[in-house]
């Protein structure tokens, strides 16, 4: 039998998709919030002087980005209750594998923007009597962080994207509500169609709202009226 596409089965597939998104947007900001506190402190990790803490940090980073996020929450909600008989909701287990993973990116974020800022700007805080964390805190962190917002935000987008390898551990996440809802009308082609251009809405309107950041901090910076 010849395929017959369906554009009413698109129109009607959006709004039963926003309780998936609403689930991905969840996921998304929860797992980066904690995943950028969590690059913050080991890119600075990085950075620090001594071996040990250094080489920790590198540890964390190589044994995260080595290793797919797909293996990483299959690990977190399959492996890890079983070793400790503690079961994690499906949920808070999709926040941590979003924070774990997208830390160790944003850790290197971090280390880069940093070290791109001229030592001299060091040279200068302490000249002037600032202690090495002052001079970090007043001098360098803000001029870093600007550097860190076009990366940060492609980071935002990939761990949206990436919160679709979460259906694996059952959570209702956006993929998973368009999956259920196939399950129900057989309507494959329309049903991941709409869920294509839901993802393509919210990635868009993510990099168009970072691009008017930017762009705000680049005037803010040169004295110009944003």
């Amino acid at each position: 039998m010849a395929f017959q596409f369906e554009p009413s089965v698109v129109i009607d597939t959006l709004p039963m998709l926003m309780r998936g998104v609403w689930y991905t947007i969840y996921l998304t900001i929860g797992g980066l919030f904690f995943g950028f506190l969590l690059g913050v402190a080991t890119g600075l990790m990085k950075l620090a002087r001594p071996f040990f803490v250094r080489k920790l940090a590198d540890l964390y980073v190589e044994l995260i980005r080595g290793t797919p996020m797909l293996v990483q929450a299959m690990f977190l909600y399959y492996g890890v209750p079983m070793a400790v008989g503690l079961r994690i909701p499906p949920l808070i287990a999709g926040v941590i594998v979003i924070a774990i993973n997208s830390g160790a990116y944003i850790a290197e974020i971090v280390r880069g923007a940093i070290q791109s800022i001229n030592v001299g700007q060091t040279e200068a805080g302490r000249s002037i009597g600032l202690t090495r964390a002052q001079t970090m805190r007043y001098i360098i962190w803000p001029q870093a962080f600007k550097r860190m917002i076009p990366p940060l935000g492609n980071q935002f987008i990939i761990s949206l994207k990436d919160t679709s390898l979460l259906m694996v551990i059952g959570v209702g996440e956006l993929l998973r509500t368009g999956q259920e809802i196939v399950a129900v009308n057989f309507r494959a082609f329309e049903v991941y169609m709409a869920v294509a251009m839901v993802y393509l809405v919210m990635t868009m309107s993510i990099a168009k709202a970072l691009k008017i950041l930017e762009n705000r901090l680049i005037n803010k910076t040169s004295g110009k009226r944003a």
